[in-house]
């Protein structure tokens, strides 16, 4: 098993410094959480992006901290399998020594009341009437939970500032108020303007449609496409059948694929060319030749090489990005952009361009010990001393794995949760900001009050007050705002592709930045998920707006909310125009973390962006 578990390392790439040390405890490990080799090297691939070591290493020194990761785990996996299970901790016992359990009522599952429908108007005007102390919630109010007990508020665990020292002076005196060192108020800008790009699916629209026809002409139109783009830069020839036996080289473009289930392996990596050079048809490839490369199913990549048997390509070149075009304009629905115009007509009022102040949070927004929001009511308070010109919320709002939404114990609908608990303190917020201020929010597929479907329509919100100011992106979507373009995406694409990823590390002694690599996957294939077959519980339907996923020019900020640790991070892609040699294009890819973990509180991002990835100011703040 030594050796089973030493050859599942290498085959992601990582090594020992104390061999024998090393895998004696990893052999520990299985045999005491039956576990197999393949399931430990995944788990230690988890907890190694997780802590963001740097060497692709394994070392002794890191055993203790894996085998508390694995006994997180094994918890985790019997709490899921036994859902009423409770596990008792030193909480559990603070709250019963201060008399606090006597305000929690047992969850007991009833006969739920028929409720009539209202409008969401009369649902919030309801909230105001019923409480006037602002609380929508059953709240007690003298019960303190987990997340009311904790003694740290508003930390920065991680900052990038370009910004001149100027910028950073002029507001370091504008607020008296010292009671948290990074809260200095900054001050507000104009309305800025939004104009939403793309053409996602509208509100109301009937999927499940899904046919055969439909995944194989999005798949056939991704490879002919990056096959168009590899041509008209100049740099490659017309490709070619690489299914073809030939002595001399080839240049082929197709999509990788895997030979069977399971993950990617050096035997099991094909080449799917397109219908009109291939007829579709997948040939293996064989990468020995290359120092380097990073792939995954579902990749659209150039292949130079050749194929002298007919039935195995040797690649001597991959091509795994492709120039993209940065002054494209993106398509805009025509609808949103007549809206949005006469808006901006009516108003006059126009930030200076390439210049935002934005807050960015990603559900749930709740701990998962009760449907207060606490967390969310936090980033309100914060965001109303910081005043950004952009608050931009990313599902899941309405969270379907909270506990109590997955066992049924509550007896209020879902659209009641989003627009008395979210909807109205947004509405409050707004109203409190005044007319600058706008919130964009971006739906989840694990939102219980929206379409279990991707690409996903936008919310479908019409408060009486703030229309302008609080609107809803498809999900994935792209918006422009005062120039600056923003892409979203709140499938947790980052984590997916890092379990179906493999690559090898070049030995040349270049840092191996896997995150930034991740991220950097999405703009070079132009797709928000180019991953295919999709991960398990990903419900992509073809037949919705096809065209959705696709990223026509590169965005200046790109958020990718992931469950893996939180970061910021400016990425590099080459030039897009033929002769720019090594000209680079640059994009801030954001991943703010979970506002809310468990029963305490999470991550967000504040961002300040004054023009370009090399004058902006990015921090990640704990709450």
């Amino acid at each position: 098993m030594e050796e089973e578990i030493k050859a599942e390392f290498e085959r992601i790439g990582f090594g020992f410094d104390d061999e024998d040390e090393v895998l004696k405890k990893c052999l520990t490990f299985c045999i005491n959480y039956n576990l197999k080799p393949s399931d430990l090297v995944s788990s230690w691939e988890v907890y190694y992006l997780n802590r963001q070591l740097d060497e692709s290493t394994v070392k002794d020194a890191e055993m203790d901290g894996f085998m508390l990761h694995l006994q997180n785990e094994q918890k985790e996996a019997v709490i899921k399998e036994e859902p009423g299970l409770h596990i008792y901790s030193s909480k559990d016992v603070d709250m019963i020594l201060n008399d606090e359990d006597e305000h929690i009522a047992e969850d007991i599952l009833g006969i739920p009341v028929a409720k009539s429908p209202k409008s969401y108007s009369e649902l919030l005007d309801s909230a105001h009437k019923t409480n006037g102390n602002g609380y929508s919630s059953n709240r007690p109010l003298k019960l303190v939970t987990p997340f009311g007990q904790r003694t740290e508020k508003f930390v920065v665990k991680f900052n990038i500032n370009n910004l001149p020292d100027t910028e950073n002076r002029s507001n370091e005196h504008d607020d008296e108020n010292t009671e948290d060192d990074i809260i200095k108020r900054v001050k507000t800008g104009k309305k800025c303007s939004l104009i939403f790009h793309g053409s996602g699916p509208e509100p109301g629209c009937r999927f499940m449609y899904d046919r055969i026809e439909d995944r194989f002409n999005a798949l056939e139109n991704r490879i002919r496409k990056h096959a168009n783009a590899l041509v008209a830069s100049g740099l490659y020839e017309e490709p070619t059948d690489p299914t073809v036996a030939s002595q001399r080289s080839v240049f082929a473009v197709g999509m990788i694929c895997c030979d069977g289930e399971g993950h990617l392996n050096d035997k099991s990596v094909l080449l799917q060319s397109s219908v009109e050079h291939s007829g579709g048809q997948r040939v293996r490839l064989d990468l020995h030749k290359l120092g380097h490369f990073s792939l995954f199913p579902g990749q659209v990549v150039g292949i130079e090489g050749h194929n002298p048997s007919g039935h195995c390509l040797i690649a001597s070149k991959l091509i795994d990005s492709i120039p993209l075009p940065v002054d494209d304009d993106l398509n805009l629905h025509p609808a949103k952009k007549q809206a949005l115009d006469q808006e901006i007509q009516s108003t006059n009022v126009i930030s200076r361009p390439e210049e935002i102040s934005m807050i960015i949070a990603s559900g749930p927004f709740t701990t998962t010990d009760n449907l207060f929001f606490e967390p969310l009511m936090e980033l309100l308070s914060y965001a109303r001393r910081k005043q950004p010109q952009l608050l931009i919320l990313l599902g899941p709002l309405v969270d379907s794995e909270h506990p109590q939404i997955k066992k049924g114990t509550i007896d209020t609908s879902f659209d009641e949760i989003f627009y008395l608990e979210i909807l109205r303190r947004l509405q409050d917020y707004a109203e409190c900001m005044g007319s600058e201020v706008r919130v964009i929010l971006v739906p989840s597929i694990r939102d219980a009050n929206h379409d279990f479907v991707f690409p996903q329509p936008p919310f479908d919100i019409h408060p009486p007050d703030s229309r302008h100011q609080i609107t809803s992106l498809t999900n994935p979507g792209m918006f422009e705002a005062d120039q600056v373009k923003v892409g979203c995406c709140t499938v947790d694409i980052l984590k997916q592709l890092s379990g179906e990823e493999m690559s090898r590390n070049s030995k040349d002694g270049t840092s191996n930045d896997r995150m930034g690599r991740l991220a950097n996957h999405i703009l070079s294939q132009r797709s928000f998920y180019p991953l295919y077959p999709p991960a398990e519980g990903i419900p992509l339907d073809f037949s919705l707006a096809p065209e959705a996923l696709s990223i026509s020019s590169i965005p200046d900020i790109i958020i990718l909310p992931s469950d893996m640790k939180f970061f910021a991070k400016v990425l590099s892609l080459g030039g897009c125009k033929e002769g720019e040699g090594e000209e680079q294009r640059k994009c801030v890819c954001v991943n703010p973390g979970r506002l809310a973990k468990g029963e305490g509180g999470g991550t967000f991002a504040e961002l300040i962006y004054h023009g370009s990835p090399d004058m902006m100011n990015a921090s990640i703040i704990s709450i």
